[in-house]
């Protein structure tokens, strides 16, 4: 069965050339890799989409400095925790406008001289026209700073502290949908001068084992005909190619995510994928291709499983006001409201910026999920900071 988008706009010519050869249809993580990550027409690989307060969507490092002043303490720990004193690294994938990489070399600069003299910022980001705006903002950047790839780094792995900042929901994700007493995998479909949704393919092997570990099986009915949500295959092969960079140190990854068992809840019947643009959500998926951001939370289960089976450690998890909390902006805030009343508007923008980062119904809902990499026995020094406040 074939169903319309009803946000679908005309298709156009790149991609209705591409989809015509591939037969008229491609399966929807093909898709959304081609409408984010095409060096010439996607959202992303183009460098279309602006990130902060009036562009596309916000992101915290976007909204000032105070972000990384917090996360700083916790890169710089983990850093000082590294044997020897030999060169260090910061990578950050997924730079964005590079707000959060020069933020962090500077606040490591200020706040930890020593460790900053020995460490090199390393940005990975696959797309061109997002490096080329994070060279322009990094010109006055006080660390060393290059762009690579993990491919490059395998090379010659380093020591350090890589940073995955929403990032990993850009990743091309598989839509799966309930049919009868099965499961399909969704392909977007030629419709005229249109775009639909086909579920037309029924999963087997990999896909209906993964499903099974993530409690979707047996087939019994608890899912309703037409049911959707997500599954995140290219996970394994990101935190593989990760883990072959780092021969020692620590992964952050930032973003939204949810349990196994809220993710796949049979009422969150649509899953969770979404498209942004202008700072507006949509679930039109299929609207201006290579125009929006399309958008998948990260289940928590899944991801801690795939790092386990490429050689990190999961050290734990919390939400983003709970780490910040650990890290000291309470004392920020305090500090702000003992200040000279002379510089009134930047403390209340200070202020304004410190509650955003917490707000649960927003960026407070991140989840922060530690990983290491070294085959260490966990001992107390090893474990983050951000974990070291009480539940919320």
């Amino acid at each position: 069965m074939k169903t319309s988008d009803p946000g679908t706009t005309p298709v156009p010519e790149w991609l209705g050339r591409r989809l015509a050869a591939a037969g008229g249809s491609v399966p929807f993580l093909d898709y959304m890799e081609w409408v984010l990550h095409d060096p010439d027409h996607g959202a992303y690989g183009r460098g279309r989409l602006s990130i902060g307060p009036g562009g596309d969507f916000a992101t915290a490092p976007s909204l000032g400095g105070e972000f990384a002043r917090l996360l700083a303490p916790q890169l710089a720990q983990w850093l000082a925790l590294l044997p020897g004193d030999g060169p260090l690294a910061l990578v950050e994938t997924g730079p964005g406008e590079g707000h959060l990489a020069l933020q962090l070399a500077e606040a490591l600069q200020a706040g930890w001289p020593a460790l900053a003299a020995r460490t090199e910022l390393v940005l990975v980001e696959p797309n061109a026209g997002m490096a080329e705006r994070q060279r322009q903002r990094l010109q006055t950047c006080p660390l060393p700073a290059r762009w690579t790839d993990f491919e490059t780094l395998a090379s010659a792995p380093l020591h350090g502290v890589v940073l995955a900042h929403e990032v990993l929901d850009a990743l091309a994700v598989e839509r799966i949908e309930r049919k009868g007493d099965g499961w399909c995998r969704q392909r977007v479909v030629l419709q005229g001068d249109g775009l639909g949704l086909e579920a037309a393919e029924p999963l087997s092997g990999p896909q209906l084992d993964q499903l099974a570990e993530l409690g979707l099986l047996p087939l019994d009915g608890r899912r309703p005909e037409g049911w959707c949500t997500e599954l995140h295959p290219g996970l394994p092969p990101w935190l593989a190619a990760c883990a072959g960079a780092i021969t020692q140190g620590w992964l952050l990854v930032i973003d939204y995510a949810l349990e196994a068992r809220r993710y796949y809840a049979p009422q969150r019947s649509r899953g969770t994928l979404m498209a942004y643009r202008r700072q507006q959500a949509s679930d039109a998926l299929l609207r201006e291709p290579g125009q929006w951001d399309l958008t998948a939370h990260l289940c928590l289960e899944s991801l801690e499983e795939a790092a386990r089976a490429t050689g990190w450690c999961p050290l734990g998890t919390c939400r983003q006001g709970q780490a910040l909390l650990a890290l000291g902006l309470a004392g920020r805030l305090h500090a702000l409201q003992q200040a000279q009343a002379t510089r009134l508007a930047e403390l209340l923008q200070r202020r304004e910026s410190l509650l955003r980062l917490v707000d649960p119904a927003g960026l407070g809902d991140f989840r922060w999920v530690g990983f290491r990499r070294d085959g260490a026995a966990a001992t107390p020094e090893l474990e983050p900071s951000f974990l070291s406040q009480p539940s919320l």
